[in-house]
C-alpha cells in the first residue's frame, strides 16, 4: 500500500481538534529523518486549520546530551532556529524546547568529575542522565499544570523488530493512542506505518515548512552512512544510540562509531581528535589495573570489582578533551565547545569533593590555553550562593594538604573536623 499522506495529515486533524482540554502535544524532534518527516506533517497539518482552532501548544522537544555528534548538533540547532522563527511569523503554536542534563549529571561531570568508567552494554549509565531524565523533567512538568499530555514520537515499525514489538505491546486495540509509562501521559505515534523508501522519497520530494530545503540532511545521512538517527528517549523500552546511529561522540557502549568515522572518511577528518578521544575511553575503560583505583566509591576494597578512575586518569582524560577542543577551536570553528566552563568547575568541585589535590582543572587548561584560569576563581563561582564557603573550603583544603605532605592520614578527618566547627561556631 503507497504511502498515503493525505490520510496521515487527517489523522493528525482529528487528533489535534479532539476535544480532550487541549492536552499539550509534545513532539520528539532529534533532527533526523523520522522526526524530521513528523514534525513536516504535523506542521502542514496544523497550519490548514483556520486560526482560530489552534489552540493546543505543539512543543518540539529537543534532547541535547552535551556530547552529541557537533556536526549533527550544529545542524539541529540551525533547524531549530528556523523552526522557532517560522513558527512565530505564521502563527503557528509550535514551541522549541531544549532539554539539557543537569550540571552534576553531564558525560564529563561524571566519568571525569566522580571517575565513571565509560559506559557500555553492563553499565549504560549515560542513558537515564543523559536522555531520559531531562526530557521526562519537561514532560512531568507539562502534566504538572496541564493534567495530561500527548506525546508524538517518530517511531515506526519498519525501524527493527524490537522497536515494532514495543509499539504493540503499549497499544490499545481501536485507539490511535497506546499508553506510556507515566501516568497521564500517551504516545501519538502517527508514521508508524511508513515505510524507510517512503520516507526519503518525501523528504527529498517535499521541502520542509519552516524554509530550506532536505538536502543538508539527506547528504549527513549518506555521508555518515547510517540507517536510523537517535530517536527521543523517554523510557527505558526506546532505542537509544548506537550501532550506526547519529548520537553522541562518545558512546562507547559499540566497538565503532560507523556515523563518525563515516563523515571523517566524507572530508570531516576534523573530527579524528574526537575519535582519537573516544577510543582512549574504550581502552580505559577495558583496561581498569591500569586507569582504575581499587577502592571504591564507598571506601573499602572488594575482590574481582574496580573503583572509580584513578586521579591520573581523570585528569588525562580532561587533558585529551581540552586539547582535542582547543586543536579544532584554532583550527575549524573557534565557537565549538565540548566542555563547558560550568562543567570545569563542577569538576573541580567533585575532585575537592573526593580529596583529590594532585591535579587542578585551572593547571591542565592553563598547559593548553594561552588565557590562564585560576583555581581561586573556580572555586569562587563553586561558592557564589554562599561566598563564606569559599574560605572554608579553602582552610579544609590547606589542612588537608599539610597533613597529606606530613604523611598524617590518620589525622585528616580531624583536622577538618576542627575546620568546620570553628565555621559553624562563628555561624551563631
Amino acid at each position: 500500500m503507497p504511502l498515503d499522506i493525505s490520510f496521515i495529515e487527517a489523522e493528525l486533524q482529528d487528533q489535534y481538534l479532539i476535544d480532550d482540554n487541549n492536552r499539550p502535544w509534545i513532539l520528539g524532534f532529534s533532527g533526523g529523518k523520522d522526526s524530521t518527516l513528523l514534525l513536516q506533517l504535523a506542521w502542514r497539518s496544523i497550519a490548514k486549520l483556520p486560526e482560530e482552532l489552534r489552540h493546543r501548544p505543539v512543543y518540539i522537544v529537543t534532547n541535547d546530551t552535551r556530547v552529541e555528534n557537533p556536526r549533527v548538533a550544529k545542524f539541529v540547532e540551525q533547524q531549530l532556529r528556523c523552526i522557532e522563527a517560522a513558527a512565530q511569523a505564521a502563527g503557528l503554536p509550535f514551541i522549541v524546547q531544549r532539554t539539557l542534563p543537569e550540571l552534576q549529571e553531564t558525560f564529563w561531570a561524571k566519568l571525569i568529575g566522580l571517575g565513571y568508567p565509560a559506559p557500555d552494554t553492563r553499565f549504560r549509565w549515560c542513558t537515564d542522565r543523559l536522555k531520559i531524565s531531562p526530557t521526562t523533567r519537561f514532560i512531568q512538568s507539562k502534566i504538572s499544570s496541564a493534567g495530561e499530555v500527548i506525546i508524538l514520537l517518530g517511531t515506526r515499525e519498519a525501524e527493527s523488530s524490537k522497536r515494532a514489538q514495543s509499539m504493540r505491546k503499549h497499544a490499545v486495540r481501536g485507539q490511535r493512542l497506546r499508553k506510556h509509562v507515566l501516568p497521564n501521559a500517551a504516545v501519538f505515534a502517527p508514521i508508524r506505518d511508513v515505510l524507510t523508501p517512503e520516507l526519503w522519497q518525501y523528504l527529498s520530494q517535499v521541502s520542509p515548512p519552516w524554509g530550506g530545503s532536505h538536502k543538508e540532511l539527506i547528504t549527513l545521512y549518506r555521508n555518515a552512512s547510517v540507517d536510523e538517527d537517535c530517536p527521543l528517549v523517554i523510557d527505558t523500552e526506546t532505542a537509544s544510540c548506537g550501532k550506526s546511529r547519529f548520537g553522541c561522540w562518545v558512546c562507547t557502549v559499540v566497538a565503532r562509531d560507523k556515523s563518525m568515522e563515516g563523515l571523517i572518511q566524507n572530508g570531516e577528518d576534523w573530527m579524528e581528535p574526537l575519535a582519537e578521544l573516544r577510543n582512549f575511553l574504550i581502552e580505559a575503560r577495558d583496561n581498569p589495573a591500569t586507569y582504575r583505583q581499587k577502592e571504591l566509591r564507598r571506601g573499602y576494597v572488594r575482590e574481582e570489582a574496580w573503583g572509580p578512575y584513578s586521579a591520573n586518569t581523570r585528569a588525562e582524560v580532561l587533558r585529551r578533551l581540552l586539547q582535542a577542543q582547543y586543536t579544532i577551536q584554532q583550527e575549524v570553528d573557534a565557537s565549538m565547545s565540548f566542555i563547558s566552563y560550568q562543567e570545569l568547575i563542577t569538576i573541580q568541585a567533585l575532585w575537592h569533593r573526593d580529596g583529590l589535590f594532585e591535579h587542578s582543572v585551572a593547571s591542565i587548561y592553563n598547559s593548553i590555553y594561552p588565557v590562564a584560569m585560576r583555581d581561586e576563581g573556580l572555586l569562587r563561582e563553586v561558592c557564589t550562593d554562599n561566598p563564606d564557603h569559599f574560605d572554608l573550603i579553602t582552610q579544609a583544603m590547606e589542612v588537608l594538604k599539610t597533613q597529606k605532605l606530613l604523611g598524617r592520614r590518620r589525622n585528616h578527618v580531624t583536622g577538618v573536623e576542627a575546620v568546620l566547627d570553628k565555621y559553624l561556631r562563628n555561624q551563631k
